[in-house]
C-alpha cells in the first residue's frame, strides 16, 4: 500500500475539515471532488475571477448527495480579510487543513497587469496566512510555482537552487514562500509550498487569452483551427497530471513533522517538448475519433518564458511519500474525453 493509499484510508476513518480557496477553479475543484469522495468536510472560498460555477456543478454530479452536503461554499475574495476570516468561522467548523489555491496565474497576465496580480497573490496570500494563523490550523498548504526558479539554468530543478524571477507573477510566488517561512518562524504556522510544474487535466479552462497550453491547443484541434507554437517547439516543460497534484496536496497537508514547513516540487520529473506535446495531443484525439491534420505554425518566443523546465521530485518522494501515478500520455488520454465533451457543449451553446 502506498503512502497516499494509507492516508486516504485514514481520512475515511477519521474525517477532517478542509478549507480550499479557489475552489471553483481548475485545481481547486479537483481537490474538492477528491476530498468529498473521501467523505471529508470542505469549506470552499472563491470569487469566480477565474473559476466557474460549472466546475462546482460538475463536482456535485460526481459525488453523492450526502457527500455534497459536506460542502460549504463562500462567495468571497481573498483580498478582503473579512472574507478570509469568515471561511474559518462559518458553521462553527474548526478547520484542520488549508489548501490555498486562489491566485491569479499566468505570466502574460502579470506582465499586462502587475498591480492586480500583486493584490491577489501577495495581499490575498498574507490575508489567508493571517486568518489561518489566528484559527490555529494544523497545516497551511499553498500553491507555489515552478516560475520561482527564474533564470537558474540547472536541470533538473532542485528546491534549494533558484534564480532571479522573470515575471511579476514569478515575483509574487517567490514572495509567498518568503512570507510562509516568516509566518512559521514568527507565529509557528505550519506552511508548506507546492511548486507546481504545468499541471493539466479536466476542468482546466481552454477559454481566454491566458489559457494553459494543453487545453488551449486541444480546443484549437477539436475546432480544426490553426495552432500556434511559441518559438521553435523545442521549449520543454515538466507536465503534471492533475491527479498527481491532488495527491501532493493531501500528502503535504497530512505530513509528519519532518515533512511540514517545506517547499516541494510537484511534477512528473520528466521533460516534454512542445513538438512532442503536439504529437501526443493529436494521438489522443485520434483515439477518440477526432482528426487533426494541420501542421503547427511557429511564432516568436513569448516574453517571460523560461526555455526548459524539469523538476527533481526526490524531496517530495522522500519526505511525504509522493509517487506520481500518471505520466503525461496517460494523463492526456484520461483528460481527453472530458475536453471533447466540454468543448462540444461549448460549441453547441455558441
Amino acid at each position: 500500500m502506498s503512502k497516499y493509499e494509507e492516508v486516504q484510508k485514514q481520512l475515511k476513518q477519521e474525517p477532517k475539515v478542509w478549507l480550499v480557496t479557489g475552489v471553483a477553479g481548475f485545481i481547486g475543484s479537483n481537490l474538492l471532488e477528491t476530498l468529498l469522495l473521501l467523505n471529508q468536510k470542505v469549506i470552499g472560498l472563491d470569487n469566480f475571477a477565474t473559476g466557474h460555477q460549472r466546475n462546482l456543478d460538475e463536482v456535485k454530479s460526481e459525488v453523492s448527495a450526502q457527500q455534497w452536503h459536506n460542502f460549504t461554499f463562500i462567495n468571497g475574495d481573498i483580498r478582503n480579510f473579512d472574507d478570509c476570516q469568515q471561511a474559518f468561522t462559518i458553521n462553527n467548523l474548526n478547520v484542520d487543513y488549508v489548501l490555498h489555491q486562489a491566485a491569479l496565474g499566468s505570466v502574460p497576465r502579470s506582465i499586462a497587469d502587475p498591480i492586480l496580480t500583486n493584490a491577489a497573490n501577495i495581499t490575498g496570500f498574507v490575508n489567508m496566512l493571517t486568518a489561518a494563523k489566528d484559527a490555529k490550523v494544523a497545516t497551511f498548504v499553498y500553491a507555489a510555482s515552478s516560475s520561482t526558479y527564474g533564470d537558474h539554468p540547472a536541470l533538473p530543478k532542485v528546491e534549494a537552487n533558484i534564480g532571479k524571477p522573470l515575471s511579476p507573477y514569478a515575483v509574487t510566488k517567490y514572495v509567498n514562500e518568503l512570507y510562509a517561512d516568516v509566518f512559521n518562524k514568527t507565529y509557528g504556522l505550519n506552511a508548506t509550498g507546492l511548486r507546481y510544474f504545468n499541471v493539466f487535466g479536466k476542468r482546466q479552462d481552454p477559454d481566454g487569452a491566458y489559457a494553459a497550453v494543453i487545453p488551449k491547443w486541444t480546443a484549437a484541434m477539436i475546432d480544426n483551427q490553426d495552432l500556434f507554437v511559441n518559438g521553435d517547439g523545442e521549449t520543454s516543460r515538466d507536465f503534471c497530471f492533475i491527479e498527481n497534484a491532488v495527491q501532493a496536496n493531501i500528502l503535504a497537508a497530512t505530513a509528519n513533522e519532518q515533512g511540514k514547513n517545506q517547499i516541494y516540487n510537484v511534477a512528473l520529473g520528466d521533460r516534454t517538448t512542445l513538438n512532442e506535446l503536439f504529437s501526443s495531443l493529436v494521438a489522443a484525439l485520434n483515439t477518440n475519433e477526432v482528426s487533426y491534420t494541420k501542421t503547427a505554425i511557429y511564432q516568436e518566443f513569448r516574453a517571460g518564458d523560461v526555455r526548459h523546465s524539469q523538476a527533481d521530485i526526490s524531496k517530495a518522494k522522500k519526505l511525504i511519500g509522493y509517487q506520481p501515478a500518471y505520466r503525461i500520455q496517460q494523463g492526456i488520454n484520461k483528460a481527453m474525453p472530458w475536453y471533447i465533451k466540454f468543448l462540444t457543449k461549448q460549441t453547441k451553446k455558441n
